[in-house]
């Protein structure tokens, strides 16, 4: 079977290029998964009800989220009614919805998918390692293939979270840094992985924001509201294909799809 992850969706041109994009990607990779993070889709920071539905009619079946998931109060009732879109699942269990979902697909494969977010230079959650852990005990015997999302800033902590859930979790990825990493492989005992599947979004700005109002906050310490670039745009990814008996992932691909402006 084939997983298709993308990375961050940013803001409304994000949103409009994976609107318009994630459906045909789909059909040509023929991916049975879409797995898309949504953190970012609303114009400032968050999730909100209308990205979430073009999202999810546009192609996406899961969508996971980070550390501004729960910018919006506004959507905490659909993360509360909708198991398809998550939170990180390491947040407070007081947090509104959940951070995991199992999926089945077409043919009836069983995939567990978790939303996880990091410790190292984040806002504080509980430890990914444990609730990970945690988790697969819990739901033992309710999946065939598991699937991480790990939104996290530092390289090693996603690399260490892949060598330890490694023939465990077979699908393992990063997110968060908006940029894609080109480390994409396999691990000795048969996950993949990638340490970032970059973002969707404007190509042109820094991380999908206009250049000048980031510049300026180096330059002079004057930060100014982080505005949404504008123009090009790419969808960025990985696609694993995993034997769905064993679980053992057979080959991971970079996945970059541009659109003019």
């Amino acid at each position: 079977m084939k997983i298709l992850a993308l990375g961050d969706v940013v803001g409304p041109a994000g949103l409009a290029a994976a609107a318009s994009g994630l459906r045909p990607l789909k059909r040509e990779l023929g991916a049975d998964i879409v797995i898309v993070n949504a953190e970012n889709a609303y114009i400032s920071n968050g999730l909100d009800v209308r990205s979430a539905t073009v999202l999810l009619e546009s192609g996406a079946d899961v969508l996971t989220g980070g550390n501004h998931s729960l910018r919006i109060h506004d959507s905490f009732d659909m993360y509360d009614e909708n198991d398809f879109v998550l939170r990180p699942h390491n947040y407070p269990a007081a947090a509104p919805g959940k951070g995991y979902t199992l999926f089945q697909t077409g043919s009836g494969v069983r995939v567990l998918v978790m939303s996880l977010v990091g410790q190292v230079f984040m806002d504080g959650a509980d430890a990914p390692f444990n609730c990970a852990e945690a988790l697969l005990g819990t739901l033992k015997g309710q999946y065939d293939i598991a699937v991480a999302d790990f939104h996290g800033e530092a390289t090693s902590e996603k690399y260490a979270f892949f060598h330890n859930f490694d023939g465990r979790i077979s699908v393992m990825y990063g997110t968060h840094t908006h940029v894609q990493t080109a480390d994409e492989g396999l691990l000795p005992k048969g996950s993949g992985y990638i340490t970032d599947l970059g973002m969707c979004g404007v190509t042109t700005g820094v991380l999908g924001v206009k250049p000048e109002t980031v510049i300026s906050n180096y330059t002079s310490k004057i930060h100014h509201r982080f505005e949404k670039a504008e123009g090009p745009t790419a969808l960025c990814g990985a696609l694993f294909t995993v034997d769905e008996k064993s679980g053992i992932v057979k080959e991971v691909k970079r996945i970059r799809k541009d659109y003019p402006a």
